[in-house]
């Protein structure tokens, strides 16, 4: 990924006009930024076990995903299996999840969307329970905007088709989503998007319960949290890539 993909290059170029000393990143391959958006999410918190999982659909229709088999700190560039449009396995001896017919669909009705990314965070986690919208209390947990939708209706788990078709339907054109009594949902049109969505709305379920336990505050004002949310449709300048770096860092053998 370059450090110009999917991010507003006129507003880059004004605030951030010099162009480094150095590549942010090594070239890394489709299958790699997957994994490494597995450790990358892990470390911020999306991290119950072996549940979960991410999908990012290619320019060619296929979609990349995580084995079902593997924690998200452990995956590997070669452990990233692709599928087909109907979720057949192409490439690995590693098993999908029962429940990716809910990405599957999503991604189906969703051409706006490549990546969706589905786990049961503590802090969102929290919020979901309670089906309570978090209130945004300080910038970090502004970035994506306001409006943060809550499918209450559990019908079970995703591996019943009609079930994740209701949650299909029901969440429209959200860009994330809480899913009472289960976790968070967070959509992107690519993984810069997407990874900064599911960063910001556990930090900001995070503050929101740190804040309530000590005995709360006045929010940010929808107008603020308005102009703060700038990063979410223009790209988060050079986020993804130091928090790339920082898992290879932590376990180069991500990108084998």
């Amino acid at each position: 990924m370059l450090k110009t993909d999917y991010v507003n290059v006129e507003m880059l170029s004004k605030f951030a006009p010099r162009p480094g000393s150095r590549a942010l990143l090594p070239e890394i391959t489709p299958k790699a930024q997957v994994a490494l958006m597995c450790r990358m999410l892990f470390a911020e918190g999306w991290n119950d076990h072996i549940a979960g999982h991410i999908t990012v659909r290619q320019p060619d229709g296929t979609i990349l995903t995580n084995p079902w088999e593997l924690t998200w700190d452990e995956v590997t560039a070669s452990d990233i299996i692709t599928l087909d449009e109907k979720g057949n396995i192409l490439d690995s001896d590693w098993n999908t999840t029962p429940a990716i017919g809910l990405h599957l669909q999503l991604h189906e009705a969703r051409p706006d969307v490549n990546v969706v990314i589905h786990n049961h965070p503590k802090w969102s986690g929290i919020w979901a329970n309670l089906q309570e919208i978090p209130p945004i209390y300080d910038q970090a947990g502004a970035y994506c905007g306001l409006e943060l939708p809550i499918y209450n209706e559990y019908l079970g788990t995703f591996e019943d088709e009609g079930a994740s078709l209701t949650a299909v339907e029901s969440i429209g054109d959200a860009k994330w989503a809480l899913l009472a009594h289960h976790g968070a949902l967070v959509l992107g049109r690519d993984l810069r998007q997407a990874h900064l969505r599911a960063a910001t709305l556990e930090w900001r379920c995070r503050r929101a319960y740190e804040v309530r336990l000590a005995g709360g505050a006045q929010p940010l004002a929808d107008e603020v949290v308005n102009q703060v949310g700038l990063p979410d449709p223009n790209g988060f300048p050079f986020l993804w890539e130091a928090m790339a770096r920082r898992e290879l860092r932590r376990d180069p053998t991500v990108l084998n």
